[in-house]
């Protein structure tokens, strides 16, 4: 090779050369833990009820999904659909509702309070 094409060569090669020697420090691989869920939950209707409550309140669910750490229960009357969705606020403790959607059967949202009064039939 010649002078000419060793340089540049040599060029690209030190910002790989640079890196070799470092390491990546812990808090860059394990970041640590962000709020808890609960700092995200809004003010309004339903919040904090249990499922049985729920449903003394709307009857059977239409949908009732429950995973390792969540339960959604979906109610719906032909005019809304209210999907509610418990999470436990700790440990051993009953499922609350933390996050309430609402929407149209067309699926055009709407307000979660203006639903529940719909399905309570006021």
């Amino acid at each position: 090779m010649t002078h000419a094409r060793l340089i540049p060569a040599a060029l690209l090669a030190m910002p790989l050369a640079a890196c070799a020697g470092q390491m990546v420090p812990p808090a860059a691989i394990n970041p640590p833990p962000g709020p808890p869920a609960s700092a995200f939950t809004k003010p309004g209707p339903l919040m904090g009820m249990d499922a049985r409550g729920l449903t003394q309140m709307f009857g059977t669910p239409r949908l009732d999904i429950r995973e390792s750490t969540a339960h959604k229960l979906q109610f719906a009357n032909g005019r809304c659909v209210l999907d509610t969705y418990l999470y436990a606020p700790a440990r051993g403790k009953e499922p609350v509702v933390t996050h309430v959607d609402a929407r149209t059967p067309a699926g055009t949202d709407i307000d979660p309070a203006a639903c529940a009064a719909t399905l309570r039939g006021r």
